[in-house]
């Protein structure tokens, strides 16, 4: 593979089927719109079906839209049932969606607004969806993570919706070291069912909506510097994208820009922070997530400790 990977370099996709989380806009519509371009079946997953339908009707080949709002378990359970009423299998699944910086929020199930929608919601819907992956052969569950999971990041357990002190960028933080997490170890489950893998990507610095809560002391600064380290859209989904498609990523492997510090650039194998690979703390966040969805998943604990991707740090 070219160290300058684009999506020149996605195999053939006609035949597999590949959902996508928060498709309708931004890195999640580019990445759906690679893969229908390359054949694929495409089922945006989106709150918003109106925008869904429109995003839709930009791409090429075979998309649909499913309604999903990842803040509710029950709008995750019913996207689940519809989704298996209507597939007989997934090639791939894209956790994608997600929130960044909101103010203090609850989901409807009363979780902190990021930690119940980027990783709490993609946990439920992978785990009522991956019978329909386990028997497909190069199956992937892919899930988005960031730069984020390093900064003033940890799962809080005895504070995990932060009711006692909150603060957007730590409960940011945890979200996305909770999606790296939830990927290593998925993966560690998976090693023993078949060929279903498990990999997480990051955008890096890309020029999409996501950052629109962002502190005002951070809104300004990012404002100035935002045409030195961006990247557009169409750029912050080839990790994504290769995390999703290249015929050797590994399970446990993540992805993101090539360039200094990760900002921008082509993708590459990277690494994340010491903290995403304790593998007792991975456990633990399972189990707890478990409890708080109610969802298990139809692969078990392996009784190995050693971290997925330990060869790659």
């Amino acid at each position: 593979m070219s160290e300058q990977w684009t999506t020149t370099e996605i195999p053939d996709q006609r035949g597999r089927v590949a959902v996508v989380t928060g498709a309708n806009t931004g890195l999640g519509y580019e990445t759906a719109k690679a893969l229908a371009d390359r054949g694929a079946s495409v089922v945006l997953a989106v709150r918003d079906v109106e925008k869904g339908r429109r995003a839709a009707a930009r791409m090429s080949g075979d998309v649909t839209v499913q309604a999903l709002d990842l803040t509710s378990l029950d709008s995750v359970r019913t996207a689940a049932t519809e989704l298996r009423s209507r597939l007989d299998h997934i090639d791939l699944l894209i956790n994608n969606a997600g929130v960044m910086y909101t103010p203090k929020l609850t989901t409807r199930d009363g979780f902190e607004m990021q930690f119940g929608t980027n990783h709490l919601g993609h946990f439920a819907l992978t785990g009522q969806l991956l019978d329909l992956m386990l028997p497909v052969p190069g199956s992937r569950v892919v899930t988005v993570s960031s730069t984020g999971h390093r900064i003033r990041a940890a799962i809080h357990f005895d504070d995990l919706q932060f009711e006692r002190s909150y603060s957007r960028i730590a409960a940011y933080g945890q979200s996305k070291l909770a999606n790296l997490m939830f990927t290593y170890e998925l993966q560690r489950r998976l090693a023993t069912h078949g060929t279903t893998i498990a990999v997480a990507a990051h955008p890096g610095m890309s020029s999409t909506e996501l950052a629109r809560n962002a502190p005002a002391a951070l809104r300004l600064p990012l404002t100035w510097l935002a045409p030195v380290i961006t990247q557009t859209p169409e750029m912050g989904a080839l990790p994504t994208l290769r995390a999703a498609t290249d015929p050797a990523a590994l399970g446990g492997q993540y992805y993101g820009p090539g360039g200094r510090f990760e900002v921008k650039g082509h993708p590459r194998l990277v690494t994340s922070s010491p903290q995403s690979y304790e593998v007792s703390t991975q456990q633990r966040l399972w189990s707890v997530s478990e409890d708080l969805t109610g969802v298990t998943f139809p692969v078990a604990r392996s009784s190995s400790t050693e971290s997925p991707s330990a060869g790659l740090r």
